[in-house]
């Protein structure tokens, strides 16, 4: 089997919010790269990667050229095409829009590999479990109401989530007490037994962190999520050792090695990877096994009708974000039962792009 093409398109996907219908800003898009890499037996792998912004269009041509030297190559033979990326991209690797890239071409050679030997992608890779717990995700922004955030959170809880997330760092640089009020109404609006968890996007120094953490305590969070600089490592790690809420952190990191300073450094208990910045499964898979090591269970990064099955194939994956903005991209998706995904069947990611929709955002 050998590779015969591939073909690329821009899409804007509209940040909308299924789950409670509470966009934070009613409009927004949020641009996208698609791959397609074809073989010459009539197997088609798919992938997405994100994070471009004003580069999108420079993302796309990256993949484009490297995908350009895909062509007469074995799909299953996934390490020694990286090799060979690498090897092209020369000083370019390692992090940005080369990473972006080859998270894409990566992606949608395991979805080749997968349907190629007529296995679903977790299975493939391990297949620790066949359902996995997921959190609602991107319902509970902090550009929200107190009201709107209390209403979203029933909405959630009405939709049987037993898991979600909120967050913290709220607009217009408020006081302590004014953020952990944010935490109570939405604690208080889903009740005690309801696993929430809270981002803060980076927005705090370690010294608040640290003074707003100690005051948030008693709400009961399940994590604080990137609580200041994703590379700062020390701080991150004062951090967790001053408080009893367990930190994770990891989105924001690119390619695998810093995430071996995170976790050496101590500085987060669950260890978040993304997809598109980690560059694909392959690396993804790697640094689930060093968290593995360190006896640190692994989280997800949107884009959960993927990450469901990495999470699902290792033996630390814990939960998987589910922010349902590219869903629509698919002819079918994941089922949600009781607060849990059910791993497909289907051979490879058990994903189809909806042409219809696909043509709707595209772009270019």
């Amino acid at each position: 089997m050998k590779i015969t093409r591939t073909e690329t398109a821009i899409l804007r996907i509209p940040e909308d919010d299924p789950l409670a219908d509470m966009p934070e800003e009613a409009g927004r898009l949020r641009p996208i790269v698609t791959v397609r890499i074809q073989t010459d037996n009539g197997l088609e792998g798919i992938g997405i990667t994100l994070y471009g912004g004003a580069l999108t269009g420079t993302l796309r041509h990256a993949i484009d050229e490297l995908g350009a030297l895909l062509i007469g190559e074995d799909p299953l033979r996934i390490e020694a095409i990286l090799r060979k990326l690498r090897a092209a991209a020369g000083d370019n690797c390692g992090s940005g829009i080369y990473t972006l890239a080859q998270s894409a071409i990566d992606v949608a050679l395991w979805d080749i590999k997968g349907k190629a030997l007529e296995q679903p992608l977790w299975q493939l890779l391990g297949g620790a479990r066949d359902r996995v717990n997921t959190y609602a995700s991107g319902s509970l922004r902090r550009g929200l109401t107190d009201a709107q955030a209390a209403t979203a959170a029933r909405r959630l809880v009405d939709k049987g989530f037993v898991e979600m997330k909120t967050q913290m760092a709220l607009p217009g640089n408020p006081s302590p007490a004014e953020e952990v009020r944010r935490a109570r109404v939405v604690r208080d609006a889903i009740g005690p037994d309801i696993k929430l968890m809270c981002d803060i996007n980076q927005r705090w120094r370690v010294e608040q962190a640290i003074d707003i953490g100690h005051r948030v305590a008693d709400v009961g969070l399940f994590w604080l999520e990137d609580v200041t600089t994703h590379d700062d490592y020390e701080g991150l790690a004062r951090v967790n050792d001053a408080l009893s809420t367990p930190i994770a952190g990891g989105e924001y990191v690119w390619g695998i090695v810093p995430f071996r300073h995170m976790i050496e450094a101590r500085s987060v208990d669950y260890v978040m990877i993304d997809l598109c910045r980690v560059g694909g499964v392959t690396q993804w898979m790697k640094v689930a096994g060093m968290a593995e090591a360190f006896n640190l269970p692994v989280v997800s990064h949107v884009v959960p009708e993927m990450h469901l099955h990495l999470i699902a194939a290792v033996p630390n994956g814990l939960t998987v974000e589910y922010m349902p903005w590219m869903l629509k991209l698919y002819e079918e998706t994941p089922v949600i039962d009781r607060g849990q995904l059910i791993l497909p069947a289907k051979p490879g990611l058990g994903l189809k792009f909806d042409e219809r929709v696909v043509a709707k955002y595209r772009v270019s």
